[in-house]
């Protein structure tokens, strides 16, 4: 029975992990329907790398320095690829392939904010940055038994860790690269670029949900035994009604404030109601969990119009409204909303006053390693393609082939 229980913990762990990397497609679909045609190839290709650089260095090193027995609690030992020090029942091949698709999930969300303008070249230095070092770092003090974690801190399966830090990552690249041509006039308003493909956001956020079916429930790394069993039915409905109320919450405000539902936020904001579940779809109820979505995605709408309009800041698939404002609205809802220590359910200010910590002290370290990143690269060598790429598209010059002959 004990064999038989592994094997099928196995099998959950290496389908949730199928299912989280088929989260990238989701992720190249959607960024590249919200962008223009002419940045198409460029955009799919970003995606593909991500995951192949990912993959390489997190199973060299960033394995290590994430799960590394050795490390003090601010960062593990370097495994040079070895992966003999993890300890566990379940393979560690299996684990080291469910952190994997994680960790390129996190690269991934830099890329939308930064898309239309950025030089290939320098996307594989910064991308694989990401996956070497400023992921593992965090996620060690976290996930991998690091201070953050023996404070209590809780994210179950990446609000803070993943989502926020890709997105606060997204939001300094942003910046470091300055808005695309045309997107503000020389009265300061913004003017809107429209994606060319909504049928292929749509389609990518319709993977993305799917695809979030593991990344939640699958995070509970077991399947055998009633507890588990409770556990990711548990997970795979908070998870479900998060993303719908999310997507209500702002399908309905967009009709009430511009007139008409708008389609491509509504997808955003199903989105932001699975960024906000994240961290603590195992611990709060499912009416905690439509409230999570419903507050997210009335945010969201907010943070996009307040980055765009107010602090003029260019991000074309709204990835630092949805992943960096949601995930941390999640992470600290999370400290509300816990039915066992969270303050709304008589469990005091601890548990909020934690996660309030972990939260700020995971976006300061990704903004201040995105500062240095993104600034650096820019200073050394630049970051943003020349004018002429730029409005002729980053396709042809940057990759001699076009999506759409």
């Amino acid at each position: 029975m004990e064999e038989l229980a592994i094997s099928l913990d196995t099998v959950w762990m290496l389908l949730a992990a199928m299912l989280v990397f088929f989260m990238q497609p989701g992720f190249a679909l959607c960024e590249a329907g919200f962008t223009r045609s002419k940045n198409t190839a460029n955009i799919l290709m970003k995606n593909f790398v991500d995951f192949m650089f990912g993959s390489l260095l997190f199973w060299f090193v960033g394995f290590g320095f994430m799960f590394g027995s050795e490390g003090a609690g601010f960062i593990g030992a370097p495994n040079w690829g070895s992966l003999s020090f993890y300890k566990s029942e379940l393979p560690v091949e299996g684990f080291l392939i469910f952190q994997t698709v994680f960790c390129a999930t996190s690269a991934t969300i830099v890329s939308g904010a930064m898309a239309e303008r950025t030089k290939f070249s320098m996307y594989l230095v910064y991308s694989a940055f990401i996956s070497l070092f400023i992921y593992p770092i965090e996620g060690h003090w976290t996930w991998g038994g690091g201070w953050l974690s023996e404070l209590g801190f809780h994210d179950f399966a990446g609000s803070a860790i993943v989502h926020s830090v890709g997105g606060v990552l997204a939001l300094i690249g942003a910046i470091a690269l300055g808005p695309r041509l045309g997107k503000y006039g020389t009265d300061g308003k913004s003017r809107a670029i429209p994606g060319h493909n909504l049928t292929m956001a749509a389609l990518g956020v319709f993977i993305l949900w799917m695809g979030w079916f593991g990344f939640n429930p699958g995070s509970q790394l077991a399947a055998s035994g009633e507890v588990n069993r409770t556990a990711i039915s548990h997970v795979f409905l908070t998870t479900n009604l998060a993303a719908a109320a999310g997507g209500i919450a702002t399908m309905f405000l967009t009709w009430i404030k511009y007139g008409k539902p708008s389609l491509s936020l509504t997808l955003n904001g199903v989105l932001a109601g699975l960024v906000g579940i994240t961290a603590g779809c195992d611990v709060v109820s499912p009416l905690g969990a439509v409230i999570i979505g419903l507050v997210c995605g009335i945010v969201l709408v907010y943070a996009i119009e307040f980055i765009d309009r107010k602090l003029h800041i260019d991000d074309p698939v709204g990835a630092s409204s949805v992943h960096g404002v949601c995930g941390i609205l999640g992470t600290l809802m999370t400290g509300l909303l816990a039915t066992d220590g969270g303050l709304f359910y008589g469990g005091g200010w601890h548990f909020l006053g934690v996660q309030t910590l972990g939260i700020v002290v995971i976006d300061l370290w990704a903004a201040l390693t995105g500062v240095l990143l993104f600034f650096g690269i820019k200073k050394l060598h630049g970051l943003r393609v020349g004018k002429r790429v730029e409005e002729e598209g980053l396709d042809i010059y940057e990759h001699g082939e076009s999506c759409y002959n």
